[in-house]
Parts: C-alpha cells; sequence; structure tokens
C-alpha cells in the first residue's frame, strides 16, 4: 500500500487544500498564483496526458515524485531537483524565542520578494492562501518566514523556510519552524517538510528541531508544450 506521503500533492489537492486546487478525479493541479505543483494519482499512467489537456498552454507545473522520472510526452523538463522528505518525530515543539508577526495579505510583495532573493521554493501572489505564515522582522523590513503548505490529513506540511542573508545565524529559521511544527501538533497533526538533498546546512537544522529523513523526493519543473 502506498504512503500518503509518496505522492504528497495529489493527496493535498484531494484532501485538505482541495480548495485551492483543479482538475479531475485523477489529475489535479493548483492556480498558478497558489503553486505550480501538480500530480495524479498513484499508478495513473495517463497522469500526464490529462494534465496535458487540463492546462494552458506554455504552463509551468512543479511535479513531485520519490521516483526518477524522464520528460514525458507532451511537456519539457526545464529542471530536476534532488530532493528529501523529512518528517517531525521529536513529539513536541519548543516554544520559540523571537517575537514572531503572523503574515498577511499586505505583506505579499515583501514575502514574494524575499522569496526570490532565498529561492526556499516557489511563492507566488496567493500562495499565502495556505495559510499560517509567521514572519520576523528587522526595522520594519521582513528579514524571515516560514509557513504550512501541502495539507493532508493527518500530515501538514513546512515550508517556505527563508532568512535574509543579512540575518543568518540569528535563530530566525529555528524560531520559525517550531512555530509552525507546534501549531500542526496543536491540530493533532504530523508536521513534514521538503528540502534539497545538498542543502545540508538546513537538513542539520531540521534534524537538530525534531525532523528525520524519511526518503527521497525529487522535484520537476515542466512546461507544457505549445
Amino acid at each position: 500500500m502506498n504512503h500518503l506521503l509518496d505522492n504528497p500533492v495529489y493527496h493535498a489537492l484531494c484532501t485538505g487544500n482541495q480548495h485551492l486546487g483543479y482538475g479531475s478525479k485523477q489529475a489535479k493541479y493548483f492556480d498558478e498564483a497558489v503553486s505550480p505543483f501538480a500530480g495524479f494519482a498513484e499508478g495513473y499512467a495517463q497522469g500526464f496526458d490529462d494534465l496535458y489537456h487540463l492546462l494552458p498552454p506554455a504552463r509551468t507545473i512543479l511535479y513531485a515524485t520519490p521516483q526518477q522520472l524522464e520528460e514525458p510526452p507532451g511537456w519539457e523538463l526545464r529542471q530536476a531537483i534532488e530532493g528529501l522528505q523529512l518528517v517531525f518525530d521529536a513529539g513536541t515543539a519548543v516554544v520559540p524565542s523571537y517575537p514572531l508577526i503572523p503574515l498577511q495579505q499586505a505583506h505579499i510583495p515583501e514575502m514574494i520578494a524575499l522569496a526570490r532573493l532565498t529561492q526556499p521554493g516557489p511563492f507566488s501572489t496567493r500562495t499565502i492562501d495556505f495559510g499560517r505564515y509567521y514572519g520576523i522582522f528587522a526595522n520594519e523590513q521582513l528579514v524571515a518566514m516560514t509557513g504550512q503548505r501541502l495539507h493532508l490529513p493527518p500530515f501538514a506540511e513546512v515550508s517556505a523556510v527563508c532568512t535574509h542573508p543579512d540575518h543568518l545565524g540569528k535563530g530566525y529559521a529555528a524560531a520559525l519552524v517550531q512555530q509552525v511544527v507546534g501549531l500542526i501538533l496543536q491540530d493533532g497533526e504530523t508536521p513534514f517538510l521538503h528540502v534539497r538533498a545538498d542543502n545540508r546546512r538546513a537538513i542539520d537544522l531540521y534534524e537538530r528541531l525534531g525532523f528525520s529523513v524519511r526518503g527521497p523526493m525529487n522535484f520537476y519543473v515542466l512546461k507544457r508544450k505549445a
């Protein structure tokens, strides 16, 4: 039996994030302003064909899988990112030691700017609709943030962990991750996250905070051919 976390995008679009998605029963995708993620049911051989017909020309998607992927017909493989999936298994979360500000619609331009600078993953004008983003400000500037993205009960993803380069080493990322982890645990759910396999600094941080590597999760940027 396949585990929910082996196919997190599709299961999130079927459950906790279904209000943000579109598509058919077998193949689903997020509104592009929310997230480029798209996915389909396990073992469904027509998944990329369905997405090709569901999506407009030149639409770019992000597809997540533990497996290696070859370029599917109708799609141009633009980027392949080797990643890891980690799951929180420490049982409790530490209370953050910094004042954390809930981020709102008015903060979106700053959130997008910080994400573009630090590249934690895709972030657009409606990514905040996933909910529960927090930030740290210095001199009225957003310098660090973290939030929640994929939601597939009983799992919820910690995402958009990023810190401005001028403010690294202050413990901001740890405080923000602990905040989101605590909220997920309060809901009776299990936090998980994704990270680039070559980002040793981030992996070390997450392991110190109670996460363990579950296995690979690779990310493929695909552009629909005309």
